[in-house]
Parts: C-alpha cells; sequence; structure tokens
C-alpha cells in the first residue's frame, strides 16, 4: 500500500483510507471489526470518522462509529498504529449532539464539547487530525441546491480566524495533533492557510471534499491550492454513493443498498447523471475492469489526492475497494475518461 504525505505534517497516511460511516446502523459492531482487522492486514493505516456518524444521522445512533472503533482499539491495543481522523459538526440546527441540547456551532463551546465527547468514545486521549465538518457559514453544501453560493453572509457566523485559535488550543493540550477541513471552498481554504499565516493558528493539512467521475468540481478551484498548499484532498464518495458499480443502472434498488434503505441518493439522481453513468459503465466493460475498481483507481491516481476514503457494506465490496490499489489508469484510459467528461461534465456537482 502507497504511503502519502499527510500535509506539511511527518505523517504518512495510507493511500487509501477506511470510511466508517455505515457502522452502527448497516454494520454491526463485529462487521466494523472485521474491516479494520482486513484494512490494517493490507496496509491501510488511516481510518476516517465523525462525532455525527453513523449515517444517515439521528440521535439514537450519534457516536455509533466511534462507540465501535474505541472497542476495536481497546481489543486490538494498537491506538498507536492507527492514523485517526474525526470530525466536529459545523453550523446546523440540530440539537441532538451537545449535552445542554444547543445547536452546532464551530465556537469555543461547541468545538470543547465535541472533541471531549469524541475523545470519550474512541478511547483514546488524542486525535490525529481533527476536521469541521463542514463550515460555519451559509453554503450549499451536500448538493442540496444547483449553485454553490447565494444567500448573503450571515452576520452571526464565527469568524475563521476565531476558529482557527480555538483549534490551536487543542493542538496545544495534544488532544489533537493536525487539523482540517471538510466540505469547504476555494475561499475558505485560503482563508485558514492565511490564518494559520498570520499566527493566529495551525496550518490545515487537508480538505476532505466529495470527489469522483460524476462530480470532479474540486479540480476547478481547489485543485491548484491543494498542490501549492500541501492542503491535500480526501476524497470522500469516489463511487458516488455506489452509483458508479452500476449497482443503481437502469432505476434498480438492490435489496441492503444504501439508497434501497434511505432514499438519500438524489446527488446522484440528476438530468444527465445517469448518461454519464452509463458512458463510465461501458468504459470499464470495454477495458475489461470493475467499473467500481476504475473509478476508485481514477480518484487515487490525481496529484491533488492525499487518500482516497472507500467505504463498504459488505466484506466482499471492502475486498474489492482495497484491490483497486493496483489498478492503474493508462494514458489511453484517461483519454477515455476525459472524453466522456466533457460530454456529461459535472453532472452530480
Amino acid at each position: 500500500m502507497e504511503r502519502r504525505q499527510l500535509g506539511r505534517t511527518d505523517l504518512s497516511v495510507s493511500a487509501l483510507c477506511l470510511g466508517t460511516m455505515t457502522w452502527g446502523q448497516q454494520n454491526t459492531e463485529a462487521d466494523g471489526h472485521a474491516q479494520m482487522d482486513y484494512a490494517v492486514d493490507h496496509g491501510i493505516n488511516f481510518f476516517d470518522t465523525a462525532e455525527m456518524y453513523s449515517i444517515p444521522p439521528k440521535p439514537e445512533t450519534q457516536g455509533s462509529t466511534e462507540r465501535i472503533i474505541g472497542s476495536w482499539f481497546k481489543a486490538r491495543g494498537n491506538r498507536d498504529k492507527i492514523i485517526l481522523a474525526s470530525k466536529v459538526n459545523g453550523r446546523s440546527d440540530s440539537t441532538w449532539l451537545r449535552p445542554d441540547g444547543s445547536k452546532t456551532r464551530l465556537d469555543r463551546k461547541n468545538i470543547e464539547a465535541a472533541i471531549e465527547g469524541s475523545l470519550k468514545r474512541l478511547g483514546t486521549d488524542y486525535i490525529d487530525l481533527y476536521q469541521l465538518h463542514w463550515p460555519d457559514r451559509p453554503l450549499a453544501l451536500f448538493s442540496s441546491q444547483t449553485t454553490t453560493f447565494k444567500d448573503k453572509p450571515e452576520p452571526l457566523e464565527n469568524p475563521i480566524e476565531e476558529t482557527v485559535e480555538i483549534l490551536g488550543d487543542l493542538v496545544k493540550s495534544g488532544k489533537v495533533r493536525h487539523i482540517g477541513l471538510s466540505n469547504e471552498t476555494a475561499w475558505g481554504t485560503m482563508r485558514f492557510a492565511a490564518a494559520a499565516d498570520a499566527g493566529r493558528g495551525p496550518r490545515v493539512v487537508s480538505i476532505q471534499n466529495a470527489y469522483n467521475l460524476l462530480n470532479r468540481t474540486f479540480e476547478i478551484g481547489l485543485a491548484e491550492i491543494a498542490v501549492r498548499e500541501d492542503i491535500g484532498l480526501l476524497a470522500y464518495s469516489p463511487l458516488a454513493q455506489g452509483y458508479l458499480t452500476g449497482k443503481y443502472q437502469g432505476g434498480a434498488r438492490p435489496p441492503g443498498a444504501r439508497t434501497t434503505l434511505f432514499d438519500r441518493g438524489q446527488r446522484y439522481e440528476k438530468p444527465a447523471a445517469a448518461e454519464a453513468i452509463d458512458a463510465y459503465l461501458a468504459l470499464a466493460r470495454e477495458f475489461g475492469l470493475d467499473p467500481a475498481q476504475m473509478a476508485l483507481a481514477f480518484v487515487t491516481s490525481r496529484p491533488f489526492v492525499t487518500s482516497n476514503i472507500i467505504g463498504a457494506t459488505t466484506m466482499e465490496q471492502l475486498k474489492t475497494d482495497i484491490a483497486s490499489i493496483d489498478i492503474k489508469i493508462a494514458p489511453d484510459l484517461e483519454k477515455r475518461i476525459d472524453a466522456i467528461h466533457q460530454v456529461h461534465s459535472n453532472p452530480c456537482p
């Protein structure tokens, strides 16, 4: 398994990162332990979670994923072998993540409450990479709208510089080693970098955004930032919530699949999405490749990607995903992928 430097830190993370958001709903504790065992046996040293997981988010299962990881650490005694990433919620109206029932914000009270809760559930005294799950600003997130910015700035949003200072205190305390972003824009990423350069706090070392064959919008502005500023992409949803595997092709709804269970696949059911998916699936068949492995290999091979976050609900899926590390995107295949992209450009931003 290839290792890549995490930002400007001394940490080397596996090119594939184990995503965990299904543990606690679709997957049991035993499933999660088995997935972590298999991932580590195949060279993965990087896990990603969040205080909000499992997904879909709900009060009854909030924090279940971190607890499963924590029980695995306790059983295996290998916390020092894993580079662990977690996240604090951004601004939301959810009132069930905080003990006092307050809405989540990226202010000191919320961030400190979040880190204490995560550390307790994980059974550890530090998190290697602590990420802001989404910004404390009004933005079109998770493709909830067709544009990325349309609202006026929120007058009560917590300033980025203050958030950096709060995170800096967590780093000084030893509870956090490094900080990162998630679902962030080019403007926001540069503001965080500027705050660090001005001495307000630590530098962000990564950005976790959606990136896949149906959504290459990261390339438009953020890819250059990732390379020039050493704020590499931790790519989530590399299989477009499973749509790039072909299992939902033609409107199919396999039993037990996420879209079948939760009806949360609207991001990948937009106009022109089906045509793009069909084109990529046909291309994979033409080149004799598993479509999931082709899609994953494309993401992993991008020069601005630090790690590709894979997720699976079955061991068969996990084995297929991890084996994608051996697939190379040859120049002729890349040309064909780009040709499809020209015709079907980012149908699912």
